[in-house]
Parts: structure tokens; sequence; C-alpha cells
């Protein structure tokens, strides 16, 4: 069966234990219908770049899962029925990767940003 992940935002309103009860519903709608979820994470709440349906923030929540196509429609059609679901985004990945996503590591184990140095470069460029 193909894999996919999924980014789902819900409204801030929500309490937690609600936010991460629709992570199961959703869950359960997906196993309904003959697809798996490998994993799941709830980030918590997050300040988005801009507002969706006045709301400046939401809860996120990350499914990864194994599940054929047709469950994977069905699940997003009543996700976007949902009225306290505001986004939903579901990519097809060739693998699910190991270990906690990047959004729940600790900043400090990425190790994403190299070493910026100091700015001389561009102080010269600027007295031209």
């Amino acid at each position: 069966m193909p894999l996919y992940e999924h980014v789902m935002i819900a409204r801030q309103d929500l309490s937690n234990a609600q936010a991460e009860s629709l992570v199961e519903h959703f869950s359960t709608v997906l196993k309904d219908n003959g697809g798996n979820v490998v994993d799941s994470e709830y980030w918590g709440i997050k300040t988005m770049a801009y507002k969706i349906n006045k709301n400046r923030k939401g809860h996120y929540a990350y499914l990864k899962t194994d599940a054929p196509a047709a469950a994977v429609q069905e699940m997003e059609r009543l996700m976007r029925l949902h009225d306290d679901v505001m986004r939903v985004l579901t990519l097809k990945v060739d693998a699910h990767e190991e270990g906690p996503s990047v959004q729940m590591q600790k900043r400090d184990e990425r190790s994403d940003r190299g070493d910026r140095g100091d700015r001389g470069d561009r102080r010269e460029r600027r007295d031209r």
C-alpha cells in the first residue's frame, strides 16, 4: 500500500484533549477503510503565518499512514467537512523517516543550521 504523511490544523479554541480525539477519530476512519496509522504526533498549538477563518493559532497534528488511496480520500473528505478542522495537507512519500519528525526534535539535535560566522564580508559590500 502507498505511504502518506498528513498534517492537520484544528481550531485554536479546542482543548488539547479534543484536538487529540480528532486525530483518534480520523485514525479510526482510516482503519475502517483498510488503512493503517504507522505513527501520529500532536505538535500542540502553533502560531500561523496568516489568519485562517479568523484564527491566528491552531492545533497541529501529524500522521504517518500506510493506506489505499480510497481510504485516504475518505479520511480527507471527512476532515474537510469537519467544522473543527481548518486545513489538511496530504503528501505521498516513498518511505517514512525513522524517529520523531523535525517539529518534535529539540533544536540542538537538529543541526540543520551551519555556523554563520561574522558579518565582516557584508559590511565591506555596504561601504562601496
